[in-house]
């Protein structure tokens, strides 16, 4: 689904993630559900979360992009901003996502923006609003992570390259 474009996180959050070992930019790139489907994540601090997601190849019978994909794609922005509102210590799981899907898209890119609406010590809610290429606006989401502690062996599944 084209070329993995590089993730922009803010460098002090880089630097404390990489002092743990993680590689964000490769954790949010690598094989999960979000990359088979093409989610590409083009900013991101807890502040503001940007994804895109092509249409093609995530759609429903009838040519449109299926619902399930919009949650994808809301869930893996929503996420990340809970995961650096929360900081190294803290482990972001979500626990409910809800999305009213306005319009139908049959080709192009959709755009996913989060920011959040709730960013407390035990939990996080995020607003996404993904658009289609004309800005016109194809879903509303609300996605609540919990915030919990990490705990040994909750380690990212990503380090370095040479580790």
């Amino acid at each position: 689904m084209g070329e993995q474009q590089q993730v922009t996180f803010p460098q002090e959050v880089l630097d404390e993630y990489a002092a743990l070992g993680v590689d964000l930019p490769a954790l949010f790139s690598a094989g999960h559900l979000g990359t088979r489907m093409g989610v590409q994540i083009v900013e991101a601090s807890a502040e503001r979360v940007v994804g895109t997601m092509p249409v093609e190849g995530n759609t429903q019978p009838y040519g449109l992009l299926h619902g399930g994909a919009s949650a994808v794609l809301a869930e893996t922005l929503g996420s990340v901003g809970a995961m650096l509102h929360g900081g190294s210590t803290k482990i972001a799981v979500g626990v409910d996502l809800n999305c009213t899907h306005h319009r139908g898209v049959r080709s192009g890119l959709v755009t996913g923006v989060a920011t959040p609406v709730h960013r407390g010590r035990s939990t996080a809610t995020y607003e996404i609003v993904i658009s289609d290429e004309e800005g016109r606006r194809v879903c509303s989401a609300r996605l609540t992570c919990l915030l919990r502690d990490a705990r040994p062996g909750d380690e990212a599944p990503v380090r370095p390259a040479g580790d």
